[in-house]
This record gives C-alpha cells, structure tokens and sequence, in this order.
C-alpha cells in the first residue's frame, strides 16, 4: 500500500493555470458550479440550495486533504485568482496505488482546453507525488465533451455499466476511463 501525505498542500501550475487549495472565499463561486443544472447535468447529486450546502462542501474538500483521503485543487486563470473549476483525485483506493479523478468547470470555460491542461497537471501528481499505478475516471456516457477530454489525455475506455446508479427517481449508466502510469 502506497502513503499519502497532502501536508504541506502543493499548488500545481500549468502554462495557462495556477491549481491551488479551495477556501471559503471561494463560495460564490462554488454555488454558481453546484447550483447550474447545466454544470451538473453529467453530475449524479443534487443541486446545492443554500451557502450552508457549498460552506460544507468547501469543509468535506479539506477535511480530506488533511487526513490523506483525497484532494482538490480551485482551477484558476495565472492572471485572476477567481475559482472557474474544481478538479482533483478522490475514492483513493491507496491499496491498489489507484485513484478516481473528477471535475468540473463553469460553462463560460468550456472548449477552451482548461480541462485538458488541467487533467495533465493531476495526472502528472498522481504519478509522481502520490505514485499512483493507475487513473480512473467516472462519466455519464452522453457526457461526450468529457469523454474527448479523458481521451486526449491518454485515459482508454474500460467499461461501461449499465444502469449502475441510481439517482432522481431513475437509472443511470456509467463509463469507466482509466489510465496506467507507464
């Protein structure tokens, strides 16, 4: 079994993107991703209603950080420290050297190859920070957008589940990426 320490939390950079650790400061934000049907379309939980809801999810992110369960980085533009996206690696199975990542990013950023650049700079954590064996990543399967992402990064569909989940009164199917550190 590998061992995660997330402490001190490490900012990532890319060409374009300064990935660092979500704070409080960050809620407005936070609500206009959890609370946009559009955001959460592909995203099987429900649409956040008050500032309480993201304050706690803002608290559930770095609790996780703290006790080596997980992390997730705010995606921010290098010239404005404003949260557009959240991405990071969490449901970390350390026995396996393996890891789920996730994100997601504010409508106006889409197609604009934030998530691609963004994925890199995890990917890359994972492998050489954390010593991940393996990626793996979790989508709707109508959710093309995404699948072109994980697919551009290198990540192979392995399976796709049918009615796996269930969530808002009906089925819903999953498709599993993955992607091994060669």
């Amino acid at each position: 079994m590998i061992t995660i320490n997330f402490t001190p939390f490490q900012n990532l950079e890319t060409e374009r993107l300064l990935l660092r650790r979500v704070v409080n400061n960050d809620l407005k934000e936070v609500i206009t991703l959890r609370s946009n049907p559009e955001t959460m379309k592909y995203i099987p939980r429900p649409l956040v209603k008050t500032d309480q809801d993201d304050l706690d999810h803002i608290a559930m992110i770095n609790d996780k950080i703290e006790a080596n369960e997980g992390i997730n980085w705010a995606i921010t533009l290098k010239d404005n420290p404003q949260l557009i996206g959240i991405i990071g690696h969490y449901r970390m199975k350390p026995e396996h050297h393996r890891s789920e990542i996730g994100y997601m990013i504010l409508p106006e950023f889409n197609g604009k190859g934030i998530v691609t650049e963004a994925i890199k700079a995890v990917i890359k954590y994972g492998f050489e920070t954390m010593k991940l064996h393996s990626i793996e990543a979790v989508i709707d399967p109508e959710n093309l957008a995404s699948a072109k992402v994980l697919e551009k990064n290198g990540f192979v569909k392995e399976a796709h589940l049918k009615e796996n989940e269930f969530f808002d009164g009906r089925y819903l199917d999953s498709v599993i990426y993955s992607l091994l550190n060669k």
